[in-house]
């Protein structure tokens, strides 16, 4: 029988967790109720793991927290509580699931818990500020995380309410069910070795011929979206030992943490795999533009540049010739530290659609910039150290002779 941890701040949430509680116990499965609250004593259920517990595992009192002076260190210090304490239920198998009702403080403590379960587990926040008009980060962050709007705010139990908390129950029992019988498996990978890549609609065409040609010889082919996220969640997945390799084929994170816009992953983006000694093939993709919001939003300082049309919400920016000679210091930069075999390999006709003349029946796209690219080669070519192979092939970057000579990269190193 799975166990679904239930996390609340149950001094303002106790009687709507404690109708969760009933669901899940009805859907089949354990509970294990954990209390985030600061202020007051719980209402409605007994807590497992009690307030007191979650202030002292962030190595304080619950007074010292309730004396603080500011209500966000003490939510902050209790969100340190929280993660440790779900670590340890992680570490012991005793998860099979989680979910919480809450609001801006208690949405954030269980994020904070849920984090650290695995990948795969089931976790859900159901919150009346999860509605589409705030930035979801902060819940989801690199996890699969699931968030659901309360549509009413969470106090008291009504017909609207208990419909959408049973509906919230309802989908965490049945995925908890699900987890703990793939959990029960013998052989949950399959016995296939994992590679990790990235891909932008830029690169699409490349990563689907370059996915079906590698799989048979290698193994599963993870393609991670780089639009921030995507590559944060590449680097964590590394970090924890996920897989043998990885194919990164598209950059523009880089660029974002360098020169702006939305896809920035962090400063640590193209680091995990250098550091864990992983074979690596990297295609420098999508590093001539950032990636802004709509047109008509473009930031004054970026509007004398070309610009390409990407969809009603997202707009390219072309990067300028000191920028992408940046990036690729920094690419090398990166590489240099590399434990394990680098291949690079450099398309010279273009490193995006916008950027291709192919793309555009034949004539140079708004990002074609030949001198720029040449540059960013070049600066390349001289900032590798000898151990990072580099390889200049007369391609687009959605080219066919570019996926082969990826292809036959992955060959050379990844045995």
């Amino acid at each position: 029988m799975p166990t679904v941890l239930v996390i609340g701040t149950m001094d303002t949430k106790g009687p709507e967790s404690a109708f969760v509680v009933e669901c899940l116990r009805e859907a089949g499965c354990r509970t294990l109720i954990m209390d985030v609250g600061i202020l007051d004593s719980p209402r409605g259920l007994e807590c497992d793991i009690t307030r007191e517990a979650v202030a002292a595992a962030a190595g304080a009192s619950l007074g010292d927290l309730q004396q603080s002076g500011s209500r966000g260190r003490a939510v902050e210090r209790m969100c340190h509580g929280a993660r440790a304490i779900a670590s340890e239920l992680v570490a012991q198998r005793r998860l099979s699931g989680a979910i919480a009702l809450g609001g801006a403080e208690g949405s954030v403590l269980a994020a904070a818990a849920m984090q650290q379960l695995p990948l795969g587990m089931p976790r859900l926040i159901v919150s009346p500020i999860l509605s589409g008009q705030r930035q979801f980060a902060p819940f989801v962050g690199t996890s699969d995380a699931c968030l659901m709007h309360s549509v009413v705010d969470i106090l008291g139990l009504n017909s609207i309410s208990t419909e959408i908390f049973a509906n919230a129950a309802a989908m965490v029992a049945g995925a908890a069910l699900a987890y703990e019988a793939r959990s029960a498996k013998a052989t949950p990978s399959h016995g296939r070795r994992q590679y990790a890549a990235t891909m932008l609609g830029n690169s699409t065409r490349a990563l689907m011929r370059l996915k079906s040609a590698f799989e048979p010889e290698f193994g599963d082919l993870v393609i991670f979206h780089a639009n921030g996220v995507g590559g944060a969640a590449l680097e964590q997945l590394v970090r924890a030992g996920r897989f043998d390799g990885v194919i990164d084929f598209t950059l523009s994170e880089i660029v974002g943490d360098l020169v702006g816009g939305f896809h920035r992953a962090g400063p640590s983006r193209l680091e995990a795999a250098c550091r864990r000694g992983l074979p690596q093939v990297v295609v420098p993709g999508c590093v001539d533009f950032v990636v802004v919001g709509p047109l008509a939003q473009l930031p004054d300082a970026w509007r004398d540049r070309p610009v390409y049309y990407h969809n009603p919400e997202f707009t390219l920016v072309r990067v300028t010739k000191d920028e992408q000679v940046a990036v690729a210091r920094q690419i090398a930069r990166k590489l240099n530290a590399a434990r394990g075999p680098v291949c690079l390999v450099v398309p010279t006709r273009g490193l995006s659609v916008p950027n291709c003349a192919a793309d555009h029946d034949g004539q140079p796209g708004p990002f074609w910039a030949p001198d720029v690219d040449a540059a960013f080669r070049e600066e390349l070519a001289a900032a590798l150290a000898p151990h990072v192979a580099y390889r200049e092939v007369e391609a687009h970057l959605n080219d066919d002779t570019l996926v082969a000579a990826s292809l036959q990269a992955a060959r050379e190193i990844f045995v």
